[in-house]
């Protein structure tokens, strides 16, 4: 009989996996398992849980949404209030800087000047530090006044000056300032390009340009957003700003190369002349602060020693100069700021000088604490004029106050903020 043998297997031809399968899938489709894959499955579960979680918050708070509207309205006002606290305010001045701050005052008041090593080009001091060096160096320290007539001669020792004070005030690293800085109201484009890249250079985020009229104004406490005429005389160190004001802008307005270091200067030749004395800057400002006034205050003789050079011999000399000696130099220099307010005075329209003979003038910056000015200029301009309460820092406080209400002010304060494309 024929012996039977086992049936041979039929070839089975071997399958291959697919593309991007493994081999464990592959064996599950010859046992014709089904193909599931529970990592990729809760994957799409954990995607579209989010979308499931987003749509159920926004049907929950929408009933709601004026709330969250308030929520956010009041987080964003905190938010810039606590943003506010850094802002800062500068009287970038001829002679000294005044850096103010919205609700704490003045936090700084340095003179402007900058004591230099010529042999290895760098800077010893600073602010006070340096002003008592001026007139009492060697040869190769020199003290420099990078600010002349109000803008700026020297644009690197600006921003060093600048770079200090501002550390000193605004140390924090995390938040960068907002900074407004008053300048004359005649100063030009490149100026004022000077004084935003030097305070941008000390760290500023924005960057803002007041007219020294209206922020002296705001100092002062003057409400300026009213339609209500005001006249104001800033006397500086290196100029004299006169602005009418009104509706939080500047109806007409002046500057005059006039202020308190020309009166220094005048001092200082009247002496030589007249003594053929020599004597320094620091005297003469002395001499202006304690004993010049105008004749118009005729209460008031003072007489002061002063030390110098003679001319004539060499040596070292001491005189007595009175009040009276100082007539000539005063008047010339307060003739040509009476000058100016007439001017604009002038041109002012009717209704806005009959305000201003209501509410007088007022006369801010250092140079309005010289004696008899504001007698001088009330005959002159035939209203009252008062001095500002704080004069010497009345410029930067409002310049502080303008970055809280720059949206009330109509003209004399622009965002000068560098931005891409623009010089």
């Amino acid at each position: 009989h024929d012996e039977q043998h086992p049936a041979e297997p039929a070839l089975q031809r071997p399958v291959r996996p697919a593309a991007g399968r493994t081999a464990a899938t592959a064996a599950q489709h010859r046992r014709g398992e089904p193909l599931i894959k529970p990592r990729r499955t809760a994957a799409k579960l954990v995607y579209f849980l989010p979308q499931l979680c987003y749509t159920k918050i926004v049907f929950v708070f929408l009933p709601a949404a004026a709330g969250v509207t308030y929520m956010i309205e009041e987080r964003r006002e905190r938010i810039q209030a606590i943003m506010a606290q850094n802002d800062i305010g500068i009287d970038l001045g001829t002679t000294t800087i005044i850096i103010a701050q919205e609700g704490k005052g003045v936090v700084l008041n340095q003179p402007s000047v900058v004591a230099m090593d010529t042999r290895k080009n760098t800077v010893l001091e600073a602010g006070d530090k340096a002003l008592a060096m001026v007139g009492r160096t060697p040869n190769y320290i020199s003290a420099i006044f990078p600010l002349k007539d109000g803008v700026i001669s020297d644009h690197t020792m600006t921003r060093e000056l600048i770079c200090r004070f501002v550390k000193q005030v605004y140390s924090s690293h995390m938040v960068k300032p907002r900074v407004a800085v008053c300048v004359p109201a005649a100063i030009t484009g490149i100026e004022s390009d000077a004084v935003v890249e030097a305070v941008v250079a000390a760290g500023a985020r924005q960057v803002y340009l007041i007219d020294e009229p209206i922020a002296a104004a705001l100092g002062s406490g003057i409400d300026i957003t009213l339609p209500d005429g005001r006249m104001i005389i800033d006397i500086g160190g290196g100029t004299t700003d006169i602005a009418v004001l009104s509706l939080g802008g500047k109806v007409k307005a002046t500057s005059v190369r006039v202020a308190g270091n020309h009166y220094d200067e005048e001092i200082l030749k009247h002496v030589r002349n007249k003594y053929s004395i020599a004597i320094g800057q620091r005297t003469a400002e002395e001499l202006k602060k304690h004993v010049a006034c105008c004749p118009q205050k005729t209460d008031f003789h003072e007489s002061m020693e002063i030390k110098g050079r003679s001319l004539l011999t060499g040596l070292p000399v001491r005189v007595t100069v009175s009040t009276d000696d100082l007539y000539e130099p005063v008047m010339m220099l307060s003739e040509q700021i009476g000058t100016a307010a007439h001017q604009v005075l002038e041109k002012t329209p009717p209704e806005l000088a009959g305000d201003i003979y209501r509410n007088g003038v007022m006369l801010t910056g250092g140079g309005a604490q010289l004696h008899g000015l504001t007698e001088y200029l009330s005959q002159e301009l035939k209203v009252e004029v008062t001095v500002s309460p704080d004069p010497v820092n009345c410029v930067a406080l409002g310049t502080a106050q303008s970055l809280s209400i720059g949206d009330k002010l109509e003209t004399g304060f622009t965002d000068a903020t560098p931005r891409i494309g623009r010089r």
